[in-house]
């Protein structure tokens, strides 16, 4: 990795300003988290930093409250669930203090007060428009808390924010958490270095949201898989007959150029062979297997890939050395539909704990499928940032990643 990790600082007695993602579910009255995911995903950069002897001070967004303080968006339980997660599981007793505000006077004194090896949690950034807005101004109030910059917020890299780009500005040092730390190597080596055959997986329901996920595969792997509701543009480019399946008529000419380009260097594009449709995407219609070759009829729509189509994609994954995989290969919410999905999360948590593959998955679906088949702890990584995954297998820059200081390895080189 080319960036300062958190490794490479001394902590102890610093102000460390850590930027983590604590955007996670609340019960109705928002009193309690109802899914610590996110917490737990950032407890070792946490707890590397407390028992370092940091003053630790944690930032995040949580919900949309559109720049003003909303009392169902605070961040005031995710410090509760924090203090019991570091106290039952890392025997950290540390007090973990919660500050109303993120910025001002309150903030300030709270800040002076922490000691060594002691955590604070501040306020809902969003709850002013400043942060979004990555306005300099409160970018610098941010920056003014602390001694040290550290971004352990993968998930919200791809936002030029305040707290994720403009606080970089005004630190002497700004190094990559743990959690982020472990995104860029995987996500990085599989882009640049990866074993092979390195085998991707795209799905999900347009064409148009993967486009340059496309584009940027199609000269590093070796096998591009797609599903989902995607796949049938790419079929219809083919000439196929696909119903009412989901295809973006504009998108048509594009998909023939991927297929030529796929041709034209010799690697493996498949797409579904057969198909489970129906006349309804809700699971309340009859559905029918549409065999190998087959049109599917006008009055149906393809909603799961099927079973011969498992097998092909299943052989492709079964002999891979590495594996990216992102969103599902049907409405795979629906009962009905979950099949093609459910199969290949095991295929490639197969490919993974028997072959040794590296697998990689992102976007919110995918990491669901893995985790709904029960084959979540034998996949290499999942991604903590469905957009910001995205993006970096697009090819483009996260401004949360490239404000972060460079190492002396990379400066050296």
């Amino acid at each position: 990795m080319s960036k300062l990790s958190i490794r490479d600082i001394e902590l102890q007695n610093k102000r460390v300003f850590m930027r983590v993602d604590f955007n996670v579910p609340l019960s109705e009255d928002g009193q309690h988290v109802t899914d610590d995911t996110r917490i737990r995903e950032t407890l070792p950069t946490i707890e590397y930093a407390i028992r370092r002897g940091a003053k630790l001070i944690l930032a995040s967004h949580l919900g949309r409250p559109k720049g003003k303080p909303n009392p169902k968006m605070s961040l005031k339980p995710a410090a509760e669930r924090l203090r019991i997660l570091l106290d039952h599981e890392l025997s950290l007793d540390c007090n973990v203090a919660f500050c109303p505000e993120c910025v001002g006077p309150i903030a300030e004194e709270m800040v002076s007060n922490l000691e060594s090896g002691q955590c604070l949690l501040l306020e809902n950034l969003r709850f002013h428009a400043e942060e979004e807005a990555n306005d300099q101004t409160f970018a610098k109030k941010l920056a003014s808390l602390c001694d040290i910059y550290v971004n352990d917020a993968f998930g919200s890299a791809h936002r030029a924010h305040a707290s994720t780009e403009g606080i970089t500005h005004f630190v002497k040092q700004s190094a990559a958490g743990l959690l982020m730390q472990k995104e860029l190597e995987y996500l990085g080596r599989a882009l640049a270095d990866p074993d092979r055959p390195f085998v991707a997986i795209l799905g999900g329901a347009k064409v148009s949201d993967k486009i340059e996920v496309v584009e940027n595969l199609l000269g590093r792997v070796d096998a591009l898989l797609i599903g989902g509701g995607m796949a049938y543009t790419f079929l219809k480019a083919k000439g196929a007959e696909v119903g009412k399946s989901l295809i973006e008529a504009d998108k048509i000419d594009l998909a023939k150029q991927m297929i030529a380009r796929a041709e034209k260097k010799g690697l493996q594009l498949l797409l579904p062979i057969d198909h489970i449709v129906s006349t309804s995407l809700k699971g309340d219609a009859p559905t029918a297997t549409i065999a190998v070759g087959k049109p599917i009829p006008a009055e149906q729509m393809a909603l799961d890939i099927g079973p011969k189509t498992v097998e092909l994609f299943k052989n492709a994954i079964s002999d891979a050395r590495t594996i990216v995989w992102n969103g599902p290969m049907g409405v795979f919410e629906v009962g009905a539909f979950a099949n093609g999905t459910m199969k290949i999360a095991r295929a490639v948590a197969e490919a993974t704990s028997e072959n040794g593959a590296v697998s990689i998955i992102g976007g919110g679906d995918s990491v669901a499928a893995v985790k709904q088949s029960g084959v979540a702890d034998q996949i290499t990584h999942i991604s903590t940032g469905g957009g910001a995954s995205l993006e970096f297998l697009e090819g483009k820059t996260l401004p949360g990643v490239a404000a972060l200081t460079e190492s002396k390895a990379a400066v050296n080189q």
